[in-house]
């Protein structure tokens, strides 16, 4: 079973960086999820899917993962592009569309 350390990125409901910071092993699933025919839960025999190691440098995470036997892929964080908007880029004389209002 193959792991993977990444670092999470920010959920699309908040603003800010909160819990981006820190590096996370998780394992793959072994087999797809399974649909109980009574209930219709979706459940698993698989274990190791619910486990989520937290670590504070990459490095940890892959000595870690060494350590143990683990195989692992690491994927890089996604770092995005900032723009600079300015508020009086609104008012400006030589703007591509006309201010309309």
């Amino acid at each position: 079973m193959i792991a993977r350390i990444y670092r999470p990125t920010k959920t699309a409901m908040q603003s800010g960086t909160a819990k981006t910071k820190r590096w996370l092993l998780e394992f793959e699933p072994e087999k797809p999820r399974e649909v109980e025919p009574l209930m219709g839960w979706t459940s698993s025999s698989d274990m190791r899917q619910q486990l989520k190691l937290s670590f504070d440098s990459r490095e940890e995470a892959e000595a870690y993962a060494r350590r143990n036997g683990i195989p692992y892929r690491v994927e890089q964080p996604f770092a995005p592009k900032r723009r600079i908007i300015s508020y009086s880029d609104n008012f400006k004389f030589n703007r591509v569309t006309p201010w309309t209002h």
